[in-house]
C-alpha cells in the first residue's frame, strides 16, 4: 500500500543508515515529503542522491545534540516543504560501559543523544504540530527499556527514559491532537529490515493514525 502519508512533512533524525534510512525510504514510498539529519555525511548524502528522484527529500548534515543544528535543519525543512506534521526521533548511540569506570562525560554523551535530543527536536517542531492540530511524534526506543542484559550500561537507562518522556509528552500535547508514541525494536539486520518492512509500516501507521 502506498499514499498513506500524502501531503505530510516528516522529519527523521539519524536517517542516514540502518533503521533510520529504512524509515526515510518508507515514508517517501508512502507519499510524504521527508527531511532527515545525520552526522554520517557521506552515507547520508549517498542515500539522498539515491532516493531524491522527485525532489521530495532534504538532507542536512548536523548533530541532534546541537540546538543550532536542529534549528538550521528545521528552518531549511520548512522553507522547502512547509509546516512539519510528523517527527521520528530515531538518532541514538549504543553504550557498553562499566558503571564503575564510566566517566561523567561518557554518561552525558549517551543521554544527550538517546534522550535529550528527542526532547530538543520535539521542542523545535511542536509549534508547527500544535498549530496543525493533527500531527505525530514517534520515538524509537528499544527492548532494552524493559529487558536488558550485561554490558549495555547505561543504554537501557537512557531508553527507559525515552519511554517515560514519550508518556509524559503525550499527556502534555494530546489535547492539541498531537500524538506521541514509542517503538521498542530489538537487534536488527539492515538487510533483513529492507526485506521485511513491518517496523517501518508500523511507524507509518502511527504517523498517519488519527484519533
Amino acid at each position: 500500500m502506498t499514499g498513506r502519508l500524502d501531503n505530510e512533512h516528516i522529519l527523521v533524525t539519524g536517517g542516514g543508515r540502518g533503521i533510520g534510512s529504512a524509515i526515510v525510504e518508507k515514508c517517501l514510498l508512502e507519499g510524504a515529503n521527508v527531511s532527515f539529519i545525520d552526522l554520517m555525511g557521506e552515507e547520508a548524502r549517498s542515500l539522498n542522491n539515491k532516493l531524491n528522484q522527485d525532489n521530495k527529500l532534504l538532507f542536512e548534515e548536523g548533530n541532534v545534540c546541537s540546538v543550532e543544528d536542529l534549528k538550521r535543519w528545521c528552518d531549511a525543512s520548512r522553507k522547502k516543504f512547509g509546516a512539519i506534521t510528523g517527527l521520528v526521533n530515531n538518532a541514538g548511540i549504543n553504550s557498553y560501559a562499566d558503571p564503575g569506570t564510566m566517566t561523567e562525560q561518557q554518561w552525558e554523551d549517551v543521554f544527550d543523544v538517546d534522550l535529550k535530543a528527542a526532547w530538543l527536536t520535539a521542542r523545535e517542531v511542536l509549534p508547527d504540530m500544535i498549530a496543525n492540530k493533527k500531527s505525530s511524534i514517534v520515538n524509537i526506543a528499544s527492548v532494552h527499556a524493559n529487558m536488558t542484559y550485561p554490558s549495555m550500561f547505561p543504554y537501557a537507562a537512557a531508553k527507559s527514559g525515552l519511554v517515560g518522556l514519550t508518556r509524559s509528552m503525550a499527556l502534555e500535547v494530546g489535547a492539541h491532537q498531537v500524538r506521541v508514541n514509542a517503538l521498542s525494536p530489538g537487534s536488527v539486520s539492515y538487510t533483513h529490515l529492507r526485506a521485511h518492512e513491518t517496523r517501518e509500516d508500523r511507524v507509518c501507521r502511527l504517523l498517519l493514525e488519527k484519533k
